[in-house]
Order: structure tokens, then sequence, then C-alpha cells
């Protein structure tokens, strides 16, 4: 392994904690941005602060080409209620950094700082754009940067990502072309029938007897509809419906979602999810209406970018460390909006077990301070490799 001398990784981990205890929501991450602006002024970068509300873009100039990059952190927390003890527990109740968005952030402070005070000792002929992008979580911070600009205003040859994963041992990192996270869709399936005494259920239409059954079958929408050797999760996550012990009600209601790995997939499973609403609807004289809300679409690597990262994780850590086995995996993330307009690559650095080896997403976990100068040398390297 062979990692950066960073002589200023207590102040990271300082931050780090700083940020988890911290933590905001997105399009909120106003003190996050704040702090983020400050410290990369304090390095002597360019900074641009407000596209998507709080975003902050750093500027690392050096050398006369016209080449650029762009490397990506999420800034935002989650909202769900910290179980964790130590100091630096989140002090803004019903909010936490569950996912590791302020390793992230401070992993890409860490960088743009090494960067800044060896710029003349580092091989690299370009700029650098460090991104630091609001609400990854659900609400497409992504998306909104490159409406209002992003790539226009800082225009890059490519950009790159990097998210810790629990569950790969520390000095170990997952790369791998092609599809890596899911596309996510919702969905909300209305099922109307005609409420009556539950005493005199031939009087009316039973709107939960329709419910359950459209429930088991949307359970065999992947498993004989979708290729053996495609992928898709259909889920459903919530039933809400009736309010009395001796009504049928009106009305129920379903909602879960998908992911998939392509367009065609999720096609697929959406026509399936209709041809089924409408065949149990007739089969028990209800009527059944679905609406379905695109999310995340698919984050895809390109071939060329992801092996510059694989060598240069390679390189750092020994190819022996470097996998794929982990990936792809059926969670979604917003970055995928930036791949579909410009070629890069999103990595898994390893967090190992985490707090009580939960995963990420769990009320119990932190971000593993130990990884900080990993994803540090990692953005240095990745920098000389391709410009």
């Amino acid at each position: 392994m062979t990692t950066l001398n960073i002589p200023f990784l207590f102040e990271l981990a300082v931050i780090r904690r700083d940020l988890h205890a911290h933590p905001e929501l997105a399009f909120n991450e106003l003190r996050t941005s704040e702090l983020v602006a400050r410290e990369l002024t304090r390095y002597g970068l360019e900074v641009d602060c407000g596209l998507a509300s709080t975003g902050v873009i750093g500027i690392l100039r050096k050398g006369n080409s016209p080449r650029a990059i762009g490397l990506r952190a999420d800034m935002d927390a989650l909202p769900l209620h910290e179980k964790n003890d130590f100091p630096h527990r989140s002090r803004n109740e019903g909010r936490m950094h569950a996912c590791g968005h302020d390793g992230h952030t401070t992993i890409l402070l860490g960088a743009a700082r090494y960067m800044a005070e060896h710029r003349d000792d580092l091989d690299f002929d370009g700029t650098v754009y460090f991104i630091f992008q609001p609400a990854e979580e659900s609400e497409g911070g992504a998306e909104v940067m490159i409406a209002e600009g992003l790539f226009e205003k800082f225009p890059m040859d490519a950009v790159f990502g990097l998210h810790n994963w629990p569950g790969i041992p520390v000095g170990e990192m997952a790369v791998m072309p092609g599809p890596v996270m899911a596309g996510t869709c919702t969905f909300e399936i209305s099922v109307r029938g005609q409420g009556c005494h539950a005493a005199m259920p031939h009087q009316g239409v039973d709107t939960l007897v329709a419910s359950s059954h459209l429930m088991l079958a949307l359970q065999t929408v992947v498993a004989r509809n979708v290729h053996p050797c495609e992928s898709a999760v259909l889920s459903i996550t919530q039933m809400h419906a009736g309010e009395a012990w001796n009504v049928i009600p009106d009305d129920a209601v379903l909602r879960g979602t998908i992911r998939s790995f392509n367009v065609e997939t999720q096609n697929l499973v959406e026509r399936a999810i209709e041809r089924l609403c409408h065949g149990i609807a007739s089969a028990f004289g209800a009527q059944i209406a679905v609406q379905f809300d695109h999310r995340y679409p698919p984050t895809v690597n390109s071939a060329a970018e992801t092996e510059v990262c694989r060598r240069v994780a390679s390189e750092l850590l020994g190819a022996d460390q470097v996998r794929e086995k982990e990936l792809p995996s059926m969670g979604a993330e917003d970055f995928a909006y930036m791949l579909r307009k410009k070629p890069g690559c999103y990595v898994w650095l390893g967090n190992g077990p985490g707090t009580g080896g939960c995963t990420l997403h769990n009320p119990h976990y932190d971000f593993n301070d130990e990884i900080l100068p990993l994803g540090v040398s990692y953005w240095v390297r990745l920098v000389e490799a391709v410009l």
C-alpha cells in the first residue's frame, strides 16, 4: 500500500467528526457548504457557490492544458435518529450522517488541500473541479446542479465519484465497468371497490381482498417476466386501507419500488404491473390504477475511465485488493445523472466492518476515519493519472 504522507490527517478527522455532529438534509446544507467554502478558500482555491442552492465548486488549475475533470462528493444527511453515544453523535435530532457523506466531503477536502499545497510537485496539467453536491439522498441534487449549468460553467472531460462501503475491508476497493448501481422507480397503486359492513361483504367490493391478491401476484413479475440473466427487484413497502374494525373500506393504496439496471427491464416490469392491475381489477370488480415516479437512473461506469481507476487503485492498494464481487448493487445513486452527461467512474472504498458491523442507513453507523488517507491518496493519484 503506497498512500501519501498527509501531515494534516488529524485536522481532517476533526472536520469529519464536526460534520457528523451537525448533519443537514437535502438543499439545506447551509453550515456544511459554508465550512467547505471556507476550507477551500483557506487552501487557496477558487471557489464558486450556489449551484443547487448549497452546492460548492473548488477549482484548482495547473499548466496550460484545456483538459479538466470533476471529482464529486455528496454532503447531505438522512432523516434518521442516531443511536450512537460517542461525543460526535448528531446534535440535530432526527438527522444523521448514516451514509458517510461526512467522510466523502472530508476526503475531497483533504485531496483539495493536498493538491493545493503540493501543486508544483504533482504530475498533472489541467484543471480539477472539486464538486461538493447537495441532496444525494432521494432529492436528486446532481440533476439540479446539471440543470443549473454545472457542465457548461465548469466544462470537464470526465467526472468521478467515490463511496465508502461497509463490509469491504479497509485497504480494498471495488471497481467495475458498466452498471454499478440500479435505477429506481417508485409506484403507487390505488384500489377502489365499494365499502360495506364487514358482516355483509356480499353488498360491496372488497378492496382488501383485491389488494391482497394483487400484492401476491406482483411477486411473480420479476420471477416470470424478467430474463433470468437480467436483474430487477420489485418490493411492496406500504399498504394502507381502512379505519374501523367492522367496515370494509372503499379504498386501499399499495406503494413500493422497482430497481433495475436498464431501461428495457424497467419498461418490462412496468407493463407487467399494469397487466396485473387490469386483470385483478376485472376479476374482483374493482377499479385499480397505477402511477410510476421515475427517480434515479442506473449508475453506469464508462469502460476507459474505469480502467484508469482500476489501475490507480491497484497501484495504491495492490492489485489483489481491487475487486468486483460486491458489485453491482441494487441501491441507487444520483451520481448517475452526471455519468449520463460525462464519461466517468464511481468506485467503492472499503469502510471495514463499521460500528457494530452495521451497514449504511443504520442508526448505529459511523464513517471509519482510518480510510481518510486512502480516499485522499486515491483522488490525488487519479488526477495525476487522468491529467
